[in-house]
């Protein structure tokens, strides 16, 4: 009887301990889904409350090529830099004015107005006298300006053949219909017919020098100084010959 009652109660007790065993795996598995179940729901919510994270790369792009929203300042827009004032204008600096930078001219310190022109003499310009070929018995006399400003080549000029005492005559048919300009380096021209129709006065006589004055402004007046030149040789003239007005072209002067 004692050792069945003995046995009972070690089953009862084991029983009884089984029993907790169970209650206390149920109960741990329950609170086990529950927190996970419950950190499931905050991580969820919690996500749901933030906002989406920017795209920084996206940003920066969009700031540097000057089209995105954002406020940063990009890396490579400094202002222009103020030269070393070369041909800037327009150059708008950090106070919001605009000014004008120009370079001084240093090729020259001052402004020369240029020479009034002057009376063509024997002191401006470079007296020639050649022989030519056609019209037969006539010489060419070409001036040219030397000087560093233009010069008139009035009427016609004024020639004396050695130790003449009359001025050559001048054809007055060869007036042209303006004062000649000389620019300088720029020439005129003029023939010589030496000698008149046979037989029409005194004789020929030669001459080794010629004498060129110019005239002035004024009619029958001279300017300046004389050319002395050295004639061809066998140079033979007459009363009767002439002396075109200055032309500016050779062929003019040599059609008389």
């Amino acid at each position: 009887m004692r050792s069945n009652r003995i046995r009972t109660t070690v089953l009862g007790a084991t029983a009884l301990l089984a029993a907790l065993s169970l209650t206390a795996c149920g109960t741990d598995n329950g609170n086990s889904e529950s927190s996970k179940a419950g950190a499931a729901t905050t991580v969820a919510n919690t996500t749901a409350k933030q906002p989406p994270a920017a795209a920084p790369e996206k940003e920066a792009t969009d700031a540097a090529s000057g089209t995105g929203t954002g406020t940063g300042t990009p890396k490579n827009t400094a202002p222009p830099a103020e030269s070393d004032g070369k041909n800037i204008s327009g150059f708008t600096n950090k106070a919001g004015t605009t000014r004008n930078i120009t370079t001084r001219n240093t090729t020259s310190g001052r402004t020369t107005s240029a020479k009034a022109p002057t009376t063509c003499t024997g002191s401006n310009t470079r007296t020639r006298v050649s022989k030519v070929t056609r019209p037969i018995n006539h010489l060419l006399l070409t001036v040219t300006n030397t000087g560093n400003r233009t010069c008139y080549a009035y009427y016609a000029p004024k020639l004396r053949f050695d130790d003449a005492q009359a001025v050559f005559p001048i054809l007055e048919d060869s007036q042209p219909q303006a004062v000649v300009t000389l620019n300088p380096g720029e020439s005129a021209y003029a023939s010589i017919g030496l000698t008149g129709e046979p037989g029409a006065g005194p004789a020929p006589r030669k001459a080794t020098h010629l004498q060129v004055n110019f005239a002035g402004r004024n009619p029958g007046s001279t300017s300046g100084t004389a050319a002395e030149l050295k004639l061809p040789a066998n140079t033979v003239w007459d009363d009767n010959g002439f002396v075109t007005y200055w032309q500016t072209e050779m062929s003019d002067a040599l059609q008389y």
